[in-house]
C-alpha cells in the first residue's frame, strides 16, 4: 500500500491569480457571468444543470475524491455544486473570493478527464460545465500565471515553448543530422507540397524532448512514408488555450495549425504523442471554427504507429524485454477509443505485458492533464496529493511485476513522473514511440 501522504496543503500562492482577484468588482463579476451564462453556454449547459439529480454515483468516478479520503468536495457534483450551481443560484452575485475559489477548483481540482460522464446515469460531461466556469475566470482575468503565461506564447508565437521560427527549424535540421548517422540519406522534408503525411508535434518536443521527433524521422524514413514538417508556425498543434477558456485564440491556433497542412496540400495529419493536443485538433478546434469535422483527415501516434506495423512497413527485430504495463491518456483512450490499437502495438513490441486495473476507457487520470500540470509549480503538490490513487494502481501493477510504464501522451508523463518520485514507485517511464523505436528492424550502419 502507497504511504498516504499529508492531506494538509500550503496556501497556493499565484500572483496572476492573487493580482486579478484584487481588482475585481462584484459588479464587474455579476456583469461577466452573466454575459457568459445567457450569451454563451446555451441548451447543451441548461440541460446538464436541470438533470442533474444529485445521486453521487459520479463520485467514485473522480480520482480526487477517492485520493481525498471521499471527501464529498472533491467529487464531481461537489465541484459543480460549488461554482456553477452557485453562480447560476446568486444570478452571478458573488464576491472577488468566491472567484478565487472557482479558480482553485476549476484549475487544479479537475482534470477534465470525462470519467465522471461514464458513471452519470444521464451522461453529464462535468468537464463541459467546469471549462465553463474557465471561461468567465479568463474573461475575469484571473487565469493562474504560468498557464496564461503559455497562452501568451501561442498568441505570440503560435508555439507554447516561445520557440522563435529559426529555432525550430534549427532543431528539425539537428535531428536530421543526428538520425542520419543512424539511418543513411535520412532526411526530414520541410514543406513538402503534396505529401501523404503532415507530421506535427506539440511545442515541448523541440524545446525539451527533440529525440522524439529524431525516432519519427527514423520510423518515417525506414517505413518508405512520403513525409514533411512544416518550415513555418501552424507545426505546434498542442492548445493550452483551449483549457484557459481563451476559445478566441483556441481558434485562432486551430485554423493556422489546418491551414499549414492545407497549404501543403498533404493527404492527411498525424500527431505525435499528446492527449490534449489530438483532442484539440480532432474535437474541439474544428467546432470552434464552425467545421462539424476536420477539413484534413488526423489521426494520433497511437493509430499510426498501429498501421507502421500491421502493414508491415516497419517489421520488429526484438522485443522489449523489460515487464510492462500501460496507462491510458484520457483524451486517445476514453475520448477516441484507441484502447486496442495501442495494446496491440504493446503486444507486437514487448515481451510482458501486465494490465493495470481498472484500465481502458476506465483508468484513472494522470492528474496532469487539463492544464492542470501547465498552472505550474504552485500547484504541484495539490496536483500530487490529488492522485494518490493513481500510486496505488501503479503500485499494484508494480507487485504484480510490472517495471516499466508505457504512456503515450506527454501531460501523462509529466503527472506520471511526479506520482513516481514522490510516492517512490521505482518505475521507469516511456513514450510507445520510445518503444517502437527501441525494437523496429532498422538498416545496417
Amino acid at each position: 500500500m502507497v504511504e498516504p501522504a499529508t492531506m494538509l496543503e500550503e496556501k497556493i500562492i499565484d500572483s496572476g491569480v492573487d493580482k486579478g482577484v484584487e481588482s475585481l468588482t462584484e459588479e464587474k463579476i455579476e456583469q461577466v457571468v452573466n454575459a457568459v451564462l445567457k450569451g454563451e453556454a446555451g441548451a447543451r449547459f441548461k440541460t446538464y444543470v436541470d438533470i442533474c439529480v444529485h445521486c453521487a454515483l459520479c463520485s467514485e468516478a473522480c480520482h480526487y475524491y477517492l485520493s481525498h479520503d471521499n471527501d464529498p468536495k472533491y467529487s464531481p457534483a461537489g465541484k459543480v455544486k460549488q461554482t456553477v450551481w452557485e453562480l447560476l443560484k446568486r444570478k452571478g452575485k458573488v464576491s472577488p473570493q468566491f472567484m478565487k475559489r472557482a479558480v482553485e477548483i476549476a484549475h487544479s481540482e479537475c482534470n477534465l478527464c470525462r470519467r465522471c460522464a461514464m458513471y452519470c446515469p444521464f451522461g453529464i460531461d462535468v468537464a463541459y460545465l467546469i471549462l465553463m466556469v474557465r471561461r468567465i475566470i479568463h474573461k475575469l482575468g484571473i487565469t493562474p500565471q504560468y498557464i496564461q503565461d503559455t497562452a501568451h506564447s501561442h498568441a505570440a508565437t503560435l508555439n507554447q515553448m516561445w520557440v522563435k521560427d529559426d529555432e525550430w527549424i534549427d532543431t528539425l535540421q539537428w535531428q536530421e543530422e543526428e538520425a542520419a548517422d543512424e539511418v543513411p540519406n535520412l532526411r526530414i522534408p520541410l514543406d513538402k507540397e503534396g505529401a501523404e503525411v503532415y507530421y506535427s508535434v506539440i511545442g515541448p518536443e523541440p524545446k525539451f524532448r527533440a529525440g522524439l521527433i529524431y525516432q519519427a524521422a527514423v520510423m518515417m524514413n525506414v517505413a518508405g512514408i512520403d513525409w514533411t514538417m512544416p518550415a513555418s508556425p501552424g507545426w505546434d498543434n498542442s492548445d493550452m488555450c483551449m483549457f484557459t477558456g481563451d476559445n478566441e485564440m483556441m481558434a485562432r491556433l486551430k485554423k493556422e495549425h489546418f491551414e499549414s497542412a492545407m497549404r501543403l496540400k498533404v493527404k492527411r495529419i498525424v500527431m505525435g504523442e499528446c492527449g490534449h493536443a489530438y483532442r484539440s485538433v480532432y474535437d474541439v478546434g474544428n467546432r470552434a471554427l464552425g467545421w462539424k469535422m476536420h477539413p484534413i483527415p488526423v489521426i494520433h501516434a497511437i493509430d499510426f504507429y498501429h498501421e507502421l506495423i500491421t502493414q508491415g512497413k516497419i517489421k520488429i527485430s526484438k522485443k522489449y524485454e523489460s515487464p510492462v504495463t500501460f496507462h491510458d491518456p484520457c483524451n486517445t483512450i476514453r475520448g477516441a477509443g484507441l484502447h486496442e490499437k495501442a495494446r496491440e502495438v504493446i503486444r507486437a513490441t514487448c515481451e510482458t505485458f501486465i494490465e493495470m486495473h481498472p484500465n481502458r476507457e476506465h483508468n484513472y487520470c494522470c492528474a496532469a492533464g487539463g492544464g492542470v500540470i501547465n498552472c505550474g509549480p504552485p500547484y504541484k503538490m495539490k496536483r500530487i496529493h490529488g492522485n494518490r490513487i493513481k500510486a496505488e494502481q501503479l503500485f499494484a501493477v508494480k507487485a504484480r511485476g510490472a517495471k516499466t510504464v508505457v504512456a503515450p501522451c506527454h501531460n501523462c508523463h509529466g503527472g506520471l513522473e511526479d506520482i513516481i518520485h514522490y510516492y517512490g514507485l521505482g518505475m521507469e517511464l516511456k513514450f510507445l514511440g520510445d518503444i517502437v523505436y527501441e525494437t523496429m528492424e532498422k538498416p545496417e550502419q
